[in-house]
């Protein structure tokens, strides 16, 4: 298969949206909520849109819309995650799925790229396969180069320029989860992830933790998400960069079967406002910032 056709800038690929007025060492990230299909990859897919659509985040970079408004950066990618997937290392990649021999650098053995979700998956979020033929590793390069680059890129500068303004910073990485995924005695609202303590201060996790509490959500920690690529890459304690994933279940604001939003959408989202809100309020001292 040849290469698809994809758009020469990539500037299109995340959004950066700036702190609205003075800012907070925050960073909210939001790598699975882009909906922008290219028209060349629906049509290689043998699943119809909304089938395609499974692996979505859907409307995540809306819930937490709010964080520039209270001083904090957000980046959110415009790309799907079934197209590329930018909480994955830039190469876990299955041999598989591609006509030709890959590169011996690249990651074929991860847990990931086993189960299909490399960072160009093969099947979507419910199990099902993508593509109707082998792809070509040109193109693979290509979706690497145009979206998942230039999302980390933004997402870099935004962590390490804020590191540098306060002297600390918490990223937050924003996702959304299947109510499936969570059994009857485990089920949660929210699942909060920081690979079982490393990427994290403890004090900031409890400080998000309670705050969602306080807003009346159910939270568990690291089960069944302790935290991807983005949370395990960003969050190095101890240079004063903290990274902490969310996990929102999607039950809570939206139809898993249509897609669409729920009544309780709005809901949801002034909920998480407010945490928003909270942090931002409570972030600098939380970081041991003194105030300037």
């Amino acid at each position: 298969m040849a290469a698809m056709d994809l758009p020469a800038s990539d500037s299109r690929a995340v959004r950066v949206e700036h702190p609205a007025g003075p800012a907070v060492p925050l960073v909210f990230a939001s790598p699975h909520s882009g909906s922008d299909y290219p028209a060349a990859f629906v049509a290689a897919a043998r699943l119809d849109p909304l089938r395609l659509r499974q692996s979505e985040d859907c409307y995540v970079d809306e819930l937490f819309a709010a964080a520039p408004v209270h001083g904090a950066t957000l980046v959110a990618a415009n790309f799907p995650r079934a197209f590329c997937d930018a909480n994955r290392e830039p190469w876990e990649l299955d041999p598989a799925m591609f006509e030709d021999a890959l590169p011996d650098w690249v990651n074929t053995a991860s847990a990931r790229v086993g189960a299909g979700l490399g960072t160009i998956a093969r099947v979507v979020a419910t199990g099902e396969p993508i593509y109707r033929a082998k792809l070509c590793f040109a193109e693979a390069e290509a979706r690497v180069a145009t979206t998942w680059q230039p999302f980390h890129a933004a997402l870099r500068d935004a962590v390490e320029e804020t590191r540098l303004r306060f002297g600390a910073c918490l990223l937050v990485d924003c996702h959304s989860m299947p109510e499936a995924s969570m059994l009857p005695r485990r089920r949660a609202d929210i699942v909060l992830g920081d690979a079982h303590g490393t990427t994290c201060d403890p004090a900031l996790v409890r400080l998000v933790e309670e705050a969602l509490l306080a807003e009346g959500f159910s939270v568990r920690r690291n089960d069944p998400y302790a935290g991807g690529y983005i949370t395990r890459h960003y969050g190095r304690p101890r240079e004063r960069v903290h990274a902490l994933q969310i996990e929102v279940n999607r039950a809570l604001y939206m139809d898993e079967t249509t897609l669409n939003r729920g009544p309780w959408f709005d809901a949801t989202r002034a909920r998480l406002t407010r945490l928003v809100a909270h942090l931002a309020g409570c972030a600098a001292a939380a970081l041991g910032i003194r105030a300037r």
